[in-house]
């Protein structure tokens, strides 16, 4: 059955999915975490997250196709023995959680992350590799409530002092990762179903022209400016999530 949903729902969802694609394509990646709230003005926020996951699949597809060999292999490895934890977590967890309550926390966490980025001096060492489990079981847990895991997984990776292009590769592939781990439970707990396939097969054409579109962006953006829109997104997302919380 293909969903009904109103005029309003479908011109938020489309320019959510587009938005999902422009962050997929690696230009501020940040912007990807406000497609669920977004989403979540028109529809459930149940249904917002199993209409996007197939879409995030195929995303993830044209993102690693473009951006593999690129990213650290080591930072990648150390992030999925935490995804799996967070995943578990939120598949043991989902119909208790209060998703109000996981968005405030998220949001406040987006917002402290980057002001703290933009306040800082300037770090000698990078971040220890040791704090890669923990954000990664955040970002696994985050990301199953909502696709937000972009904010756990920048403060771990923003610190670790990659390249540009080795920041985006790198997640590109770990979305990749903890999207893949998510199918399964979502098929299970109904999150993905015959009416949000539909949808979601309709909106196939959208994600590719944002990824594309994200691809062309990130490639005439400096490294200096392009990683104060990441801090920009978060800072913007955490906002987002903040209000969408205490709505």
């Amino acid at each position: 059955m293909f969903p009904d949903y109103s005029v309003i729902a479908w011109l938020l969802i489309v320019f959510s999915v587009y938005l999902t694609g422009v962050s997929k394509g690696g230009f501020a990646g940040g912007f990807g975490t406000l497609s669920v709230p977004l989403m979540a003005l028109a529809i459930s926020p149940t249904q917002a997250a199993g209409l996007l996951l197939p879409l995030l699949l195929v995303m993830d597809v044209f993102a690693v196709k473009a951006w593999w060999g690129k990213q650290s292999n080591a930072e990648v490895w150390r992030f999925v023995p935490g995804l799996f934890i967070g995943v578990a977590v939120g598949t043991l967890l989902f119909g208790s959680l209060s998703e109000q309550g996981v968005r405030l926390a998220l949001g406040i966490l987006s917002v402290v992350f980057a002001a703290y980025m933009l306040l800082k001096p300037v770090a000698k060492k990078p971040i220890s590799s040791r704090w890669a489990l923990p954000a990664a079981s955040v970002c696994g847990f985050t990301s199953f409530i909502a696709h937000a895991g972009a904010p756990p997984m920048n403060m771990y990776l923003m610190p670790r002092k990659l390249t540009k292009e080795t920041f985006i590769a790198t997640c590109t592939i770990t979305y990749a990762v903890v999207n893949t781990i998510k199918l399964g439970p979502y098929v299970w707990l109904g999150e993905v179903n015959m009416t949000s396939a539909w949808a979601s097969l309709l909106l196939v054409p959208v994600a590719w022209i944002g990824v594309r579109n994200g691809l062309w962006l990130q490639s005439r953006v400096n490294e200096a400016l392009f990683y104060r829109l990441v801090i920009l997104a978060m800072f913007l997302v955490g906002i987002n999530l903040m209000w969408q919380a205490l709505s």
